[in-house]
């Protein structure tokens, strides 16, 4: 996911550094994926642990010296959890034609009416584009123009963020003198409830929209999604990237991204939107739609795998099916976006993609359908609207 944000920031005129900021310790993958984009797209990229999870507000806060460090005259603030076309360029020219040279531009798409309510709504000054009001998942319907989660800011964002966290410590040290419950950290603070909702309406704050995709991947299954918008980008950013059917190939039906190093025989089927990670081994007659493959995998001959995510490493037997549901928006609706289900309706597990995490191994002639499965795991059966522990 990380990778497509850091590709559009590594195309910004004089972007200089890409900071990566979370609560979640770095590991050997994430330092090993971060070394080898900055020696791709020759940017420096650094990972900032927060001690805490701070919200989309104070994380960039707490590390303010860090991000102004260099004296940069704007940045980019993205949710690492979004796909996106990423327009940061059009962005910038926006910022300068729209509001004083120190205004902020949050990016919006429309939403159908109904959906908008899942996200933060901008309600917007339709000639100039400044945003006149801001609710962060409204109860009614306030405005089909979305939040998207990338914004730009120039350094005068931390001025306002400063002074929600001076009004925190205070009502903390109320509430601890009042009654002694002082647990929540002046430090947490969310960008879109405590800063937009007050920046809205004060000729601060623009929204610029874009017509380009754009979709949250909340859910492991609106990653197959996700990986679609991408691969139909390709066909006008990186041609190169995508597959067609060759000589002494498989056959490619639709967009399919293939790495070099995987081993594909010629009579495998693989399209529409298929994703093909590296070291990746498919045997003779096997069938691959709208699935992520990731490295290593093996599927063995005639297998057939359908809406899926594969794990690293994992094999899957001869004549077996991997199938999942999709959980893509309403077709028919321009506007729709994937709705982030719940895990379970009704105490059933939603039907959804099926997921299989790394080394799992799926015997020969079985099926497995609408289900998750945790890394490491043998199967020795069928399963169907399980998770598998």
């Amino acid at each position: 996911m990380l990778q497509h944000h850091i590709e559009a920031c590594a195309k910004v005129p004089n972007m200089k550094e890409i900071l990566l900021i979370g609560f979640y310790q770095p590991n050997e993958e994430l330092t090993r994926f971060m070394c080898t984009a900055q020696q791709e797209f020759k940017i420096s990229i650094r990972y900032l642990q927060e001690y805490a999870a701070l919200g989309t507000g104070g994380g960039i806060y707490h590390f303010r010296d860090q991000i102004l460090s260099g004296g940069p005259e704007a940045f980019f603030i993205m949710n690492a959890d979004v796909c996106s076309e990423f327009p940061l360029p059009e962005m910038l020219n926006f910022q300068k034609e729209h509001g004083e040279p120190s205004s902020f531009v949050i990016l919006g798409t429309t939403a159908n009416r109904k959906q908008s309510m899942n996200y933060g709504c901008i309600v917007e000054n339709q000639q100039t584009n400044e945003v006149l009001h801001y609710v962060e998942k409204p109860s009614t319907f306030v405005s089909d123009i979305i939040n998207c989660g990338i914004y730009l800011f120039t350094p005068e964002i931390f001025q306002h963020i400063g002074a929600v966290f001076q009004k925190n410590q205070q009502d903390m040290l109320l509430d601890e003198q009042t009654n002694g419950n002082g647990w929540h950290r002046a430090e947490a603070i969310r960008l879109e409830q405590d800063i937009f909702t007050a920046l809205a309406g004060l000729g601060k704050l623009y929204v610029y929209k874009t017509p380009a995709f754009w979709s949250q991947i909340k859910s492991a299954g609106s990653a197959i999604y996700a990986s679609r918008l991408y691969l139909n980008q390709y066909h006008k950013t990186h041609p190169e990237r995508l597959a067609t059917t060759e000589d002494g190939g498989p056959r490619i039906s639709g967009n399919v991204y293939i790495h070099p190093t995987a081993n594909i025989d010629t009579t495998a089927v693989l399209g529409p939107n298929v994703s093909i990670g590296t070291g990746v081994t498919i045997g003779a007659g096997v069938r691959v739609r709208e699935s992520i493959i990731l490295h290593g995998a093996t599927l063995q001959d005639h297998s057939c795998v359908l809406n899926c995510i594969v794990g690293w490493d994992s094999t899957i037997g001869k004549w077996a099916r991997v199938e999942g549901t999709p959980s893509d928006p309403n077709p028919n609706d321009p506007y729709a976006k994937i709705d982030s289900e719940t895990l379970f309706r009704d105490g059933k597990l939603t039907p959804s993609i099926t997921i299989l995490g790394c080394n799992v191994t799926i015997p020969s002639e079985v099926i497995i359908l609408n289900s998750i499965v945790l890394p490491h795991k043998d199967l020795n059966r069928s399963f169907k609207n399980q998770i598998i522990l």
